[in-house]
């Protein structure tokens, strides 16, 4: 039953292996702590001198066809009635070759059937027309 308890045959203290970290943690992060203090403050805005645009095209006005249908369940065009649907399908398809199209608004009257104005909307959609807009809607809140 032996045990060691660290005699040795000299009186001097045996050399220790370890390193002391402590030291070197805190200067670490005494440095950090100055890194982060001396670093400008960013903004989140860049400012660039962007040339001015002295081409600018001048904004067109979309040409825009009305139609409306009446209380009687009459197609007019822009003021005009249409006389059938033959008529209606040959002006859409006018309208859908023009470049750039024109904007279809259609008005309708709170008491004009639903199929004439649904078939004008899906004429406007065969025929490949994409700018359509109903107007007048806030009549049927009620």
């Amino acid at each position: 039953m032996g045990m060691n308890a660290g005699t040795s045959s000299s009186d001097e203290p045996e050399v220790m292996i370890d390193m002391n970290t402590t030291p070197l943690i805190d200067v670490m992060l005494v440095l950090l702590i100055m890194l982060i203090i001396t670093i400008p403050v960013q903004l989140h805005a860049v400012n660039l001198d962007m040339p001015q645009p002295n081409n600018a095209t001048p904004k067109t006005e979309p040409v825009v066809v009305r139609i409306d249908v009446d209380a009687a369940s009459v197609i007019h065009w822009n003021g005009k009635p249409v006389g059938s649907r033959a008529e209606l399908e040959a002006k859409l398809a006018g309208a859908s070759a023009q470049q750039p199209q024109p904007e279809l608004h259609i008005r309708s009257h709170a008491k004009a059937k639903y199929e004439a104005t649904v078939a004008v909307m899906a004429s406007a959609q065969r025929l490949g027309l994409n700018k359509l807009g109903i107007l007048g809607s806030e009549q049927f809140a009620n």
